[in-house]
């Protein structure tokens, strides 16, 4: 009974210690530490250097004997590892905190940042007063990290006194949806949230909160709040909401797009500003939408041995554009093969922004060897699943006929037969009766 208790307390020992080094749960991020590069002159090609680097992270702050206890590894320079104090345990994500022996790793990247006063005009109320704080005079870090599988994208602003190696995260902002996929015309949410330090002097000084749209070199705002002024700037979007009940209770400052279009497809940055301080995140949102199929002409004509028939595909209403057209034929015997492409036209866009796209093919029961005919189908392969439109094709005057054939033969001598030998009764029912009435006349 003794080693048993004896047992029980070195493994409670033993947990406790490895509770208090891993931080409740938190992962060692190993990240690339990037800056410019010194002596940098100017110009527009800035040189960066990048330097493998390491978070320890807890959600209590660190005490000499807990840094004693951990060994980072020797080919990291102990200036490059951090003993980060993340109260929130916003770092603390299963999306950031692989398997032990995964191969595959979140990315994280540290960056030295600046505080410093934003341009904007709804985060002006933020910095009325031309002096810095003190409280700005420490180590202030940035760090963007990226979970696994898409699950979470985060941007953290990290304060430590000066020349210490022991941050706190002040603001964080993050999104567990940073790539976002959605059917025209649905609603989208478009997960945005940050957390800031209470225990900090910029917390309840107000914020701000920014969504811009990105896509291909174009950018415009979406939608900006004032937190200090509760009010919005003036933007030319429309449909696009955020729930302010929930942003001032729990930092919910995801936005509300209340009816998906393609123009919506892109990238969309979230920002969240405070005094002298930002962080943001990127959501990737695109618009899906598989194509509607019809084959004309409708339906199909009969098709004679030796005759061409020019069939078309239209496939339309489809987001992005990216489509793979093609044919196949299913004969009487239930098998299928391919016809191929045909002859793809080229994209047509509508006002709405979704494309359409025709495949033309000629049909030729010879060449094709398409017997007495099948069923024709179009199939278009899209991001938003395979759809198809199928068309039923008949071919007649070919010489060996089949057993339909025969037996519809059959049933049309019978009932010719049928309406000869009613003829033959009528007639001669009729030839008797006029020759005994001519017999009793001469009587």
């Amino acid at each position: 009974m003794s080693e048993i208790s004896t047992i029980y307390k070195i493994s409670v020992i033993a947990f406790t210690l490895c509770f208090r080094a891993s931080g409740s749960g938190c992962p060692v991020l190993e990240c690339w530490f990037v800056q410019e590069k010194p002596g940098h002159r100017g110009g527009f090609s800035v040189p960066m250097s990048q330097e493998k680097s390491l978070m320890f992270i807890r959600t209590e702050a660190y005490s000499e004997e807990i840094i004693s206890d951990l060994h980072p590894p020797a080919d990291i320079s102990p200036s490059r590892v951090y003993y980060v104090t993340d109260p929130a345990g916003t770092f603390c994500s299963a999306a950031l905190n692989p398997p032990k022996g995964s191969v595959n790793k979140p990315k994280c990247e540290i960056n030295p940042f600046m505080p410093h006063a934003s341009m904007v005009r709804w985060t002006s109320a933020l910095t009325d007063s031309a002096q810095s704080p003190v409280y700005l005079q420490a180590d202030w870090f940035s760090v963007a990290a990226q979970g696994l599988d898409e699950q979470l994208t985060l941007s953290n602003i990290m304060r430590a006194p000066s020349a210490s190696k022991e941050p706190k995260v002040i603001l964080s902002v993050s999104s567990k949806t940073p790539v976002v996929r959605s059917r025209l015309g649905e609603p989208v949410l478009l997960d945005c949230g940050f957390w800031v330090d209470q225990s900090s002097p910029v917390h309840g000084s107000g914020f701000s909160v920014e969504w811009r749209y990105q896509f291909r070199g174009e950018g415009r705002l979406v939608l900006a709040y004032d937190g200090k002024n509760d009010r919005f700037a003036e933007t030319s979007e429309t449909g696009a909401d955020i729930d302010i009940t929930g942003l001032y209770e729990t930092g919910n400052a995801s936005l509300i797009l209340e009816e998906s279009q393609v123009r919506h497809s892109g990238t969309y940055i979230c920002t969240v500003y405070l005094p002298h301080l930002l962080a943001q995140v990127a959501v990737d949102l695109e618009i899906v939408e598989p194509p509607s199929l019809s084959i004309y002409p409708s339906p199909l004509p009969l098709l004679v041995p030796g005759q061409l028939l020019l069939i078309q595909c239209e496939a339309s209403g489809f987001a992005p554009h990216t489509l793979d057209l093609g044919w196949e034929f299913t004969g009487a015997d239930g098998k299928s093969r391919s016809l191929g492409q045909g002859g793809v036209t080229g994209h047509r866009q509508a006002s709405d922004g979704t494309f359409s796209q025709s495949s033309r093919l000629e049909l030729d029961s010879g060449k094709m060897r398409l017997g007495r005919g099948g069923d024709i189908t179009c199939v278009a392969k899209h991001a938003g699943g395979t759809r198809r439109a199928t068309a039923t094709l008949s071919v007649i005057g070919v010489s060996a006929p089949s057993i339909e054939d025969s037996m519809a033969m059959v049933a049309v001598a019978l009932l010719l037969y049928g309406m000869i030998k009613f003829l033959y009764w009528t007639f001669s029912s009729s030839d008797s009766s006029d020759t005994e009435l001519k017999n009793k006349k001469e009587k």
